[in-house]
């Protein structure tokens, strides 16, 4: 027999949309916004081409394991194809989708001349050795160097990757093809990328954080934050906030978290992570549990991990004005709605996380064109860009009376639809 509790979950769990179903949401919102024609509709919720491989990877105890690896074109109306790829336990093919349609947006929404794209590779590089992820990277990229090039599709780092896995790879990809540096972003300075990448995207949100405090009429130092994640981007996120003079009052990672109403000292907390590997046991604040981080009292909240964090759940203790999204999808639309009947401001990850792409975007430039970016030009360049973004995106919202993440979708999908009209697709 069905308890009502047991009921009430199943009801919950059907309502519960998948990522490229909370994608689609808001993509089929904005087209009736705007409007679109709904042949072109159609364009823009399918993948133009998915990829699905089997990775066999000899393991350091000489035993064979098949990964499961993926590669999600999802529109090139604007140009290449561009966008991360993932290595974690949960990139399947429904993640990665969902990844692929928004960096077609993201890239739109910041006038990039690229598509959208995404990989992913369903495993735990924390449980593997140096070795062996050297060995999936090359696997991913034999399995895959044909929907790949330099005008064609251009991947990057994501979560569970980094510039030593994008080294591997254009490795990979050289000894097919011959020597292309611009097959992929991210990769080491030594070997073509870019200066500033590594903090693009933390710098990006900063940029944002900082732009919106300046609208707010509010100095940093009376703008307490929370972040949630301090890996690569939540990490930059708070050093840069932190010269900036905004007080982090709690920090969060997979492994515990931690707050001080006082302000985290940022450089003491890095000297600890070096050698903790986490926030956790850090002497300058006390400990709270990871559900305990989104119920601190702050301005700004910024989900900087995974995606999916901020539900209909826990949305109405969020005692945070605005919610800045560093992380891909970290609010949920159940969430997002909640968080606006509360007049909590969502400020969008299609423009806050777009710091990464966009330097990604000046390192293929500079790769086409061998010639090197000084790091105060890419900096310049970057928070010129994410300025005029920020900016456009909400005098639009203003003009139309949406929320940001409606207004960035309206921007980006007009753009891609533009793009896909001329071509003549439709």
């Amino acid at each position: 027999m069905t308890t009502p509790a047991a009921a009430e979950e199943s009801q919950q769990n059907e309502k519960k949309l998948s990522p490229s179903q909370a994608v689609l949401k808001s993509v089929y919102e904005s087209g009736d916004r705007l409007k679109i024609d709904p042949e072109v509709l159609d364009l823009l919720r399918t993948s133009w081409r998915e990829v699905r491989a089997q990775l066999p990877v000899r393991m350091d105890d000489r035993s064979l394991r098949i990964f499961e690896g993926y590669r999600v074109q999802h529109n090139g109306a604007r140009g290449p194809y561009k966008g991360g790829i993932r290595f974690h336990p949960s990139a399947d093919l429904d993640e990665v989708r969902a990844l692929a349609m928004l960096m077609t947006y993201k890239c739109a929404l910041m006038e990039l001349p690229f598509g959208g794209a995404k990989g992913g590779v369903m495993c735990d590089p924390t449980r593997m050795s140096e070795s062996e992820l050297n060995r999936l990277a090359r696997a991913y990229m034999r399995h895959m160097h044909h929907v790949l090039g330099i005008n064609r599709d251009i991947p990057a780092p994501d979560m569970g990757t980094n510039a030593q896995t994008m080294a591997w790879m254009m490795d990979a990809y050289g000894q097919m093809h011959g020597h292309t540096p611009g097959i992929v972003t991210g990769k080491p300075v030594e070997l073509g990328g870019s200066f500033g990448r590594e903090q693009a995207t933390g710098r990006g949100v900063a940029t944002i954080a900082t732009e919106y405090a300046r609208l707010e009429g509010v100095a940093p130092h009376d703008i307490r934050v929370v972040v949630q994640g301090y890996g690569n981007v939540g990490s930059w996120t708070c050093r840069i906030l932190h010269e900036r003079g905004f007080r982090i009052v709690a920090i969060g990672d997979v492994k515990g978290a931690i707050k001080n109403p006082d302000g985290i000292d940022i450089p003491a907390l890095d000297r600890w992570f070096a050698i903790a590997r986490s926030v956790a046991g850090f002497e300058g604040a006390e400990p709270i549990t990871n559900g305990e981080l989104f119920e601190v009292d702050c301005d700004y909240l910024i989900p900087a991990a995974v995606g999916e964090v901020i539900t209909a759940e826990n949305a109405p203790r969020i005692k945070a004005r605005v919610v800045i999204e560093a992380a891909n999808h970290p609010v949920t639309p159940d969430g997002d709605e909640m968080l606006a009947k509360r007049n909590v401001t969502v400020l969008p990850d299609l423009l806050v996380n777009a710091g990464g792409v966009t330097v990604s975007y000046f390192e293929w430039t500079q790769n086409i064109q061998a010639f090197r970016w000084s790091l105060e030009r890419v900096n310049l360049e970057l928070e010129s860009r994410m300025l005029v973004a920020f900016r456009g995106l909400m005098e639009r919202a203003a003009s139309d009376g949406t929320r940001p993440r409606q207004a960035a979708f309206d921007i980006a999908i007009e753009r891609v639809a533009q793009a896909i009209k001329l071509r003549g697709f439709v």
